[in-house]
């Protein structure tokens, strides 16, 4: 007798009768599986941030700047496609040259050991070449309307540890969180999460190292994409000293940075009257009061603005004390609405997790420049994915560079041919699909920038 496979199905009158009924269904152990699609697309939304970087000319522009291998555009963007699949090693892009996946790029896929021996021949020289390739994709896009323009243009600097794993990682060390890894620099967009410049650092790097070259350069890249209008700095304590301060004011930028609390700082914070503070808006666990005096930093006098706290549930204090934060700034709004908008320097850690969530999840290569080269990709990958978020502002929750891949970029799709016309094939009832339509809209509308 012929035997079907069947699953227990019950009801609460089956239950309470003590009976069960048997239901045919076909099981996962008859589906036969096979890898002969030719046609199927890995990830099919890979054609959104393909057009955006055809309309900002990444592969032309690094063609032009980049003085090594044959053809470094297919390999850069290779790479960028690559990260924004999710790859997070060289040899993760080989997921574009599966099935038709490379029709939708726009350009041909290098091969993983190909990318490998390309970013190891890098040197310091070639790395800024990049940067350069990085400078003209932001210009590009800000050209298209994605950059503030005259308005002010807020720029949060911080650092970040790459940890890795291993020694055989060339410049990776050891720095003050005691992991081993690399510690790069990152100035980041307030507003949007753009990363304007990045630097890759040694691990045992100070965190002031180069910051004030860093901040020059940062300026003029940002002068030069066309933000006009007035440049704001924000800095953590890490990053105080007097060169810092002297290179946003030779440019022309505004600043505000968090002072470590030496004892000179808390004299002055001593000489405030106690009706000078002003209290603000605090969890109900405690209180909060700002108030501002003057500093002196390298002869020059400054503003300080102090904000001190009071929590009720601090445990292991007799008395309640203050904690004291203070910060140095040449901006001109009262203190209170200062201490607001320092605080939200906490945004740029949004910017940082996203990146080390995608192309800098991992260091892949043993050799310095070749991380490097990594990071910088990385940074192209990051602003583009962000780019097309602003595209898709109509569209609630693409705030988290993962949601973006997992809504907009990593769906199945397969390349269909008729009438010499190809046809993407997405899936019915993709629940983005609105998004992803208005998106790829608005992206084929662009203009190509001058």
């Amino acid at each position: 007798m012929t035997q079907y496979p069947c699953r227990f199905s019950t009801t609460d009158r089956d239950l309470e009768k003590g009976t069960f009924r048997m239901q045919s269904s076909h099981t996962l152990d008859r589906v036969a599986v096979t890898f002969d699609d030719e046609h199927a697309v890995a990830d099919a939304g890979l054609i959104l941030p393909a057009t955006l970087a055809g309309k900002i000319r990444v592969e032309d522009a690094a063609d032009a700047v980049v003085d090594r291998g044959k053809r470094p555009g297919r390999m850069a963007l290779t790479i960028v496609h690559g990260m924004l699949a999710g790859a997070e090693c060289i040899d993760d892009c080989d997921i574009l040259r599966s099935g038709s996946t490379e029709r939708v790029l726009g350009h041909k896929v290098m091969a993983p050991s190909t990318l490998g021996t390309w970013l190891r021949s890098f040197t310091f020289g070639h790395v800024r070449q990049l940067d350069k390739v990085a400078e003209i994709a932001l210009t590009n896009a800000w050209q298209l309307g994605f950059g503030p323009g005259a308005e002010r243009l807020v720029i949060d600097v911080d650092s970040t540890i790459c940890e890795v794993c291993g020694h055989a990682k060339h410049g990776a060390g050891y720095g003050y969180t005691k992991r081993l890894g690399y510690h790069p620099l990152l100035a980041t967009r307030a507003d949007t999460g753009e990363i304007l410049h990045t630097r890759f650092r040694k691990g045992n790097a100070n965190t002031q190292k180069g910051a004030p070259r860093f901040v020059r350069e940062t300026a003029g890249r940002v002068r030069r994409a066309g933000a006009t209008g007035e440049l704001e700095f924000r800095f953590d304590s890490g990053f105080f000293s007097k060169d810092v301060i002297k290179a946003c004011t030779d440019h022309g930028a505004r600043f505000s940075i968090t002072i470590p609390l030496h004892q000179y700082v808390l004299n002055a914070i001593a000489d405030i009257n106690e009706d000078e503070f002003t209290p603000i808006e605090y969890p109900d666990s405690g209180i909060a009061e700002v108030a501002e005096t003057t500093i002196h930093v390298d002869s020059k006098p400054h503003r300080l603005i102090v904000r001190r706290v009071r929590n009720f549930e601090d445990k292991g204090q007799l008395f309640l004390t203050w904690r004291h934060h203070a910060f140095v700034t040449d901006k001109t709004a009262d203190c209170v609405t200062l201490d607001a908008e320092h605080r939200h320097h906490a945004v740029v850690e949004l910017a940082i997790r996203d990146i080390k969530n995608e192309g800098l999840a991992k260091c892949p290569s043993g050799h310095f420049f070749a991380n490097s080269a990594w990071a910088v990709l990385a940074t192209i990958a990051h602003n583009m994915l962000r780019w097309i978020a602003i595209l898709g502002e109509d569209h609630d929750g693409l705030v988290v560079a993962k949601t973006l891949r997992r809504h907009l970029i990593q769906l199945p799709g397969r390349i269909t041919r008729s009438a010499r016309r190809l046809t993407l094939r997405l899936p019915a009832r993709w629940p983005w699909r609105d998004a992803f339509a208005q998106i790829l809209q608005r992206l084929r509308s662009l203009p190509q920038p001058a």
